[in-house]
């Protein structure tokens, strides 16, 4: 085997950043700008296409939420096919998937085969969703894994963002969602459409993109995967590095949902921790704020234009919250970081839930009105909230689900944690109605308790990972590792 880092003449790579693996990065990324985009474009939608094909309640409810169960099964299934065939086809698939069901809904004849199309880009959704933090982690030099990592977190919101905008922009270009617009196309149809010209140019950038090291090394090609750590890693010994990811996956040749079995509660405690760092991440209601502000806010006594602005202040918020992130995360740490925003998320949302406690429900109406200061002290909360979330647990989440599994491990691990994840997202937005309807002190009473006891699940058994090898991920003790002293 030959070895960039031996050949003559040529200079070392440098222990500062590779703007290489910054580029491969973002491009692995822009899988998670789909994910943003695609879960939220059919926001700007609901209105027109359940007047077009006569919709009750139920059954636009389930056309809203039909993507989240394809999201589900493509994470499943995600990890085996990326084990077997490698990280760049999965992300091709994906890329694939996103395009077909962009177009497909856009033209979609019915709302039976338009819910079909959304469960095909939730596949895609759910496969984007497991295999860029498992291949930027895969790429990215420990000294720069959770900055590079965040990436996935700020390209979701940045896809949300984008998918609003664009929604916006056709719909008052056309005068409304259910007008016409190009083509004699409606409008809301071409909001779905629109979302197949970034699924391409994921595509094409995949393809350009080289194949995750240790992928190759559990294939056994020495050589490809050694040009990667040197040009891309920035490895200043490419032997050893390879040495090491070799002992860490020679105990199993061959990595399967098998692998991820073990311990008191049927699956390995490391699997455990990811599974639930998933499910917290969503038990605190985020979506809640990002699926239903605009409804919110009106039923609150805001009016429409009001809403629709205060929602959009709320995803900008996120971006800036997530860029906050990437500057802090390799510096401060993960789990500090978490522990700040679990405990702001839990007073962010009981003081939600206190506002909420003083609404009035205004004489032969549902609106509910608060009073002030409470209306303000909601408003606040809910974006303090937004931040809290968007700084920690929103980029974090994904940056230690790409790192915390070792090696033989990750994929499938990675793809049981974001099934779990989308499972989670799903039964927090299809309950907010029902809970709402008991009172929304109650929805964000329920909310802010879940912040709470992620406030004690990151202390007691989160370990932190700042500056660990993925090598070293085998020896990681839950629980014994919080300042990062090994």
């Amino acid at each position: 085997m030959s070895t960039p880092a031996a050949r003559a003449g040529e200079p070392a790579p440098s222990q500062s950043l590779n703007p290489k693996v910054v580029v491969i990065s973002v491009a692995a990324a822009v899988g998670g700008f789909l994910f943003g985009f695609d879960t939220s474009v059919i926001n700007g939608a609901v209105n027109a296409l359940s007047d077009e094909f006569s919709l009750g309640a139920g059954l636009t409810g389930f056309a809203v939420s039909s993507a989240l169960l394809g999201c589900a099964v493509g994470a499943w299934f995600a990890g085996t096919l990326s084990n077997r065939y490698g990280r760049i086809p999965v992300m091709v698939i994906a890329a694939t998937l996103f395009f077909i069901s962009a177009i497909g809904s856009g033209l979609a004849f019915g709302v039976w085969d338009l819910i079909i199309w959304r469960v095909v880009g939730g596949l895609g959704v759910g496969a984007a969703s497991v295999i860029a933090p498992a291949y930027i982690a895969e790429v990215a030099p420990a000294r720069f894994r959770g900055r590079l990592g965040s990436l996935q977190q700020l390209a979701i919101v940045l896809g949300i963002f984008v998918a609003l905008l664009s929604n916006a922009l056709i719909a008052n270009t056309a005068g409304g969602a259910a007008e016409s617009f190009w083509f004699g196309v409606a409008a809301w149809r071409w909001m779905f459409m629109i979302e197949a010209l970034p699924a391409a140019i994921y595509g094409i950038m995949a393809l350009f993109l080289p194949e995750s090291p240790r992928y190759l090394i559990g294939k056994g090609e020495l050589d490809r995967a050694s040009k990667v750590l040197y040009d891309f890693t920035g490895e200043l010994d490419v032997n050893l590095k390879i040495e090491q990811i070799r002992k860490t996956l020679e105990r199993e040749r061959k990595e399967s949902l098998r692998d991820l079995l073990g311990g008191r509660f049927g699956l390995k405690p490391i699997v455990w921790l990811g599974i639930l760092l998933s499910l917290f991440q969503q038990l605190v209601g985020i979506n809640v704020i990002f699926y239903y502000s605009t409804t919110l806010w009106q039923s609150v006594g805001f009016d429409e234009s009001q809403a629709l602005l205060t929602s959009t202040i709320t995803s900008v918020m996120n971006i800036v919250a997530t860029i906050i992130a990437i500057l802090l995360v390799d510096r401060v740490g993960r789990r500090l970081m978490l522990l700040v925003g679990s405990a702001g998320m839990a007073v962010s949302l009981g003081l939600m839930a206190l506002a909420f406690s003083f609404g009035e429900v205004a004489a032969g109406t549902e609106t509910i009105t608060l009073p002030d200061p409470w209306s303000t002290v909601a408003l606040i909360s809910a974006n303090a909230f937004v931040m809290f979330f968007g700084t920690t647990w929103g980029p974090l989440v994904w940056v230690l689900l790409g790192e915390i599994f070792p090696n033989k491990i990750r994929a499938s691990a990675l793809a049981v944690a974001a099934a779990a994840q989308w499972g989670a997202n799903w039964a927090v937005s299809a309950s907010f109605p029902a809970l709402s309807n008991i009172g929304l002190t109650f929805a964000y009473g329920i909310y802010a308790a879940f912040a709470l006891l992620s406030l004690v699940f990151v202390f007691l058994w989160v370990p932190e990972t700042k500056d660990r090898e993925l090598e070293d991920m085998d020896t990681l003790e839950l629980g014994r590792l919080r300042k990062g002293d090994g």
